[in-house]
């Protein structure tokens, strides 16, 4: 039996609840109580978030299905209490800091250096960029899924502790492969001993949609054009949680935005950071643009948090073409996050820390007390996992990329954007991360293209 995972009401309900834990509608006054009677209605029918046992079917199955989808449009009335906006000008109206939109901005937080300024980006910077993401990400798809301890151990195995290479199956001792199992899917072609070009991977496919919508549209684009072009070029297979979601409801006839609400409880998930990039590389130095950009393929599959972790990324891979530090570019990211919100205090506390400590796993165990009961997909931890990364790996590419990894959470999605600004910054990477100019991809037109003609598509999008 073919069952397609994260779009069956009875598979999100689970996660719903455990969304309205984390916007606050499961603790307020009045909709905790509804949210409560909603989640004991559905542990009395059966349901306890899980799929249904192999081969299960007919009248109760159905109804557990049906009433799935009624609990699922309940939560989605109960409003959250937090100040997180989802609008663009409710979202600007949220950010004192906004760049280049009100004078008498509040001053940086502290550890944070100054604003980076419009520029020309150097084109060595943006193919640095290019391959830094791709390194970021090959490292960490073998290792997606295993837990923090995990990647540590396979690591100190195989003498690569700290990480400073690929990782490798070579001399890894059976008991430590039986109790760390790859993530087999992307493991064949991104260990040490196997990779031959670069292979395909949602972190790689986003940013060449948003290159293309840019190639298509110019950077007037909406995100019907966003919308229209998945359609027309996503296979539905590559696209997961929140993406997934929402491609279901575009097939289903639902507009944009509300594709990202309708039974949607990822859309706080990491899917819309990982497709931000391309928005900052074509404004260089010049963050509040760049957001806006991120902003408009956002709003297709993701709210509040979900939004703000695109948008943070995209300033920042918007500051990383111009600026001289890693704490630059940090803060262009803050500046477009509204400062009440989950993320913006996240990111601060994990700038602080990484400032204060010599010992980076020091840095990772806070962010782990912090937001261990997240998902290992979520915005919040992973875009906190980065700037911490960032900031304590102090331009160095290869512990920066590595402690995206190390962190234990979205391994290919964090190294991927750790390294995408790491790799701007530095104005490439080391040879030893280095694969051959070859992009696996089931984007059409893009299977076997290099990062440098990706490069030089992306200096011809730049705005004048």
């Amino acid at each position: 039996m073919i069952r397609l995972t994260w779009v069956q009401p009875e598979d999100l309900i689970g996660h719903e609840l455990r969304q309205a834990a984390e916007d606050g509608r499961a603790g307020a006054s009045g909709t905790g109580e509804r949210v409560r009677q909603i989640a004991a209605r559905w542990h009395a029918a059966g349901g306890h978030g899980a799929p249904p046992r192999a081969g299960a079917s007919g009248p109760d199955a159905a109804r557990l299905r049906g009433l799935a989808g009624e609990l699922l449009d309940e939560l989605a009335a109960i409003p959250s209490p937090l100040d997180e906006p989802s609008d663009l000008d409710g979202i600007i109206a949220a950010c004192p800091g906004w760049p280049g939109r009100r004078p008498g901005a509040s001053p940086p937080p502290a550890g944070l250096g100054p604003r980076a300024g419009r520029g020309v980006a150097d084109p060595v910077r943006v193919l640095g960029a290019w391959l830094g993401r791709a390194a970021g990400c090959v490292l960490g798809k073998p290792v997606e899924k295993i837990p923090r301890e995990g990647i540590r151990e396979i690591a100190e195995s195989t003498g690569n502790w700290p990480i400073r290479g690929w990782f490798t199956a070579k001399g890894l001792p059976d008991d430590v492969a039986r109790r760390w199992p790859w993530n087999r899917r992307s493991a064949v072609n991104s260990l040490a001993e196997n990779i031959d070009g670069i292979p395909e991977d949602d972190d790689l496919n986003y940013p060449l949609l948003a290159l293309t919508v840019l190639e298509r549209h110019g950077h007037g684009f909406t995100t019907g054009d966003v919308a229209r072009l998945w359609l027309d070029e996503l296979p539905a297979g590559r696209t997961f949680t929140a993406e997934r979601v929402a491609y279901r409801n575009l097939l289903d006839g639902v507009e944009p935005p509300r594709t990202a609400t309708h039974r949607n409880p990822f859309r706080e998930w990491i899917g819309a950071l990982i497709r931000a990039d391309v928005y900052g590389w074509v404004n260089p130095g010049d963050p509040a643009t760049a957001a806006e950009h991120a902003w408009r393929d956002a709003r297709l599959t993701h709210t509040a948090n979900g939004i703000y972790g695109a948008m943070f990324v995209a300033a920042m891979c918007a500051s990383s073409l111009v600026a001289t530090s890693a704490e630059e570019v940090v803060r262009a990211g803050l500046s477009v996050v509204p400062e009440r919100s989950r993320l913006h205090e996240a990111v601060r506390l994990a700038v602080a820390d990484a400032g204060r400590e010599d010992d980076f796993e020091r840095v990772v165990d806070r962010l782990h007390e912090r937001h261990g009961s997240l998902h290992w997909v979520h915005t919040v931890n992973n875009a906190a996992l980065v700037a911490a990364t960032l900031i304590h790996g102090g331009g160095d590419f290869t512990a920066t990329i590595a402690g995206a990894v190390a962190g234990g959470w979205d391994t290919d999605s964090a190294g991927a954007t750790a390294g995408s600004v790491a790799g701007a910054l530095n104005g490439g990477v080391p040879g030893r991360w280095r694969m051959r100019d070859r992009l696996a991809s089931s984007l059409t037109g893009f299977d076997g293209v290099g990062l440098e003609e990706l490069a030089a598509r992306t200096q011809e999008m730049m705005t004048p």
